[in-house]
């Protein structure tokens, strides 16, 4: 009788310990399926960018959002104009100093609910050593098993040091950006 009430309290806490790791890991980031762009404005004519590597890591309880925790890289080098030559300059010193700074990050201090699949996640974002918070409205829907997260949000670029020196000049690049996202997340459950 002892062996088994050891044997069962191992079986427990075997699954008291692996249960939160695998939520976490059930909801993974579909990177072929998501997207992450940036806009701007150069000499007045839209310009638009994208990410091409990114990650996160997402445990999300629609039921309890203020529970949720989101935390997301960039990988800063991936950026992309479509030009090889505006794509050779994004990785500078002046732009996004990318051996220095290899990788943006968001990492989420609040989840609020605000119905209809609609939630603010607000949050630390950090570029280039400079952390600010951020607030972004995003938008969940599900089809065959897979949640999206769509939203957008507005950054002045200046405020993040990107385009430093002769390029802080916002009649050349504007200051601001919208940043936009859609990120496919396999495992989150019903909404």
């Amino acid at each position: 009788m002892k062996l088994y009430s050891i044997l069962a309290l191992l079986a427990l806490s075997a699954t008291a310990l692996t249960a939160p790791a695998s939520a976490l890991a059930q909801q993974k980031l579909l990177p072929a399926q998501s997207d992450i762009t940036f806009v701007t404005k150069q000499m007045g004519v839209p310009l638009e960018g994208h990410f091409k590597k990114f990650d996160a890591q997402i445990s999300f309880d629609t039921a309890k959002p203020e529970t949720a925790k989101i935390a997301f890289t960039v990988d800063t080098g991936s950026a992309t104009l479509g030009a090889p030559e505006s794509d050779a300059e994004l990785p500078k010193a002046a732009w996004f100093n990318v051996p220095k700074f290899p990788q943006a990050t968001f990492q989420s201090t609040a989840v609020k609910s605000l119905g209809a699949g609609k939630y603010q996640v607000s949050g630390k974002l950090t570029i280039k050593g400079n952390v600010k918070d951020v607030d972004v409205p995003v938008t969940l829907t599900q089809a065959a098993g897979v949640t999206t997260a769509v939203g957008q949000f507005a950054l002045k670029r200046l405020t993040y040091k990107i385009g430093e020196g002769e390029w802080a000049d916002t009649s050349m690049v504007a200051d601001d950006v919208q940043v936009k996202f859609k990120l496919a997340i396999g495992g989150m459950g019903k909404l």
